[in-house]
């Protein structure tokens, strides 16, 4: 047995492809339609969900209705929700539709900050507070997360300091993040480095550190998923079918599919509470609503084993 199968035998998937995925692709997915994926992807069992993101419409059509994709999601009591937001207005907004959590990206890579939000590191720690006072003054119960983006490297940059994203992460802390994540946004990490950081991030700010986010750019995200399990790590991002990337990632083939995790998982002893083959269901029929869209990941073409550790889930 792993050592790691000793610790926590359940691991909480978030699916992202409602944002992540669909911000990164031309095709704009009908309300309509994305309130079918909810229902389908809960129906399989997935509880944690990021549906959309709160910015300008006309930056961002594909999510210009994430307040009615909100709304919709917020009919299941026990389905965990996240919006990404990029700024105050943005948190106001995640917090008037009653979204569970927000999500602020912060980039580990000053190159790339600039890049995707035009802002430093710096300055979004300061837009950070801002937020934690306004839920603070609003009464609200909405987590904060914060998304460490290209904390493993970036295609502008080049190599990110470990030294950095560690000063990144005790800062959100203290700025009002109550739960911080590693997002490998451009796909350069790799199982040695996802242990060392992780490790060093735990050690700076405790359970804080908690959600792991891995691109399959270069297909090293399962054997990163393990290194993160290894480290104690047990609350992952994935998108059904791999939709999704980084426009900031020449060639970037998208983020690791939630199916692929599930297997993955599953077959290693852990729970995660999702049924594969509703979830291969539902992947097939998004496949059919994005028919000019890039998919990917392994288990969609080959179908889980039939072994005992799907065969008595």
């Amino acid at each position: 047995m792993r050592p790691f199968l000793s610790l926590n035998s359940f691991v909480t998937l978030r699916d992202v492809g409602l944002r992540d995925g669909l911000q990164s692709i031309q095709t704009i997915l009908p309300t309509e339609k994305k309130c079918d994926w909810i229902d389908a992807a809960y129906a399989a069992g997935v509880r944690h969900m990021e549906v959309g993101s709160f910015v300008p419409a006309h930056l961002m059509p594909q999510l210009a209705d994430t307040a009615s994709v909100v709304a919709h999601a917020k009919r299941y009591a026990d389905l965990h929700i996240t919006v990404l937001v990029p700024n105050l207005k943005g948190a106001e907004r995640a917090i008037e539709a009653g979204a569970d959590a927000l999500l602020l990206p912060i980039s580990a890579s000053a190159a790339h900050s600039a890049a995707n939000v035009k802002k430093t590191p710096d300055q979004m720690l300061e837009i950070l507070a801002t937020i934690d006072s306004a839920r603070k003054s609003a009464g609200s119960s909405i987590t904060i997360d914060v998304g460490i983006s290209t904390a493993f490297g970036c295609t502008i940059q080049g190599d990110v300091p470990e030294s950095e994203v560690v000063r990144i992460a005790k800062a959100a802390v203290d700025a009002g993040a109550d739960e911080i994540g590693l997002a490998d946004t451009v796909g350069y990490a790799d199982p040695a480095q996802v242990k060392r950081l992780f490790t060093k991030v735990q050690a700076a700010i405790g359970a804080r550190c908690r959600t792991a986010h891995f691109h399959d750019t270069r297909g090293l995200a399962l054997a990163n998923t393990v290194a993160a399990l290894d480290v104690g790590i047990r609350y992952f991002d994935a998108s059904l079918g791999g939709i999704g990337g980084c426009p900031h990632a020449p060639g970037a083939s998208g983020n690791v599919s939630t199916e692929d995790v599930v297997y993955l998982l599953v077959r290693m002893g852990f729970e995660t509470g999702i049924d594969l083959d509703r979830l291969l269901v539902l992947r097939k029929q998004v496949s059919q609503w994005l028919v000019n869209e890039q998919f990917n990941g392994y288990i969609w073409r080959a179908g889980a084993a039939k072994s005992s550790a799907f065969l008595h889930q």
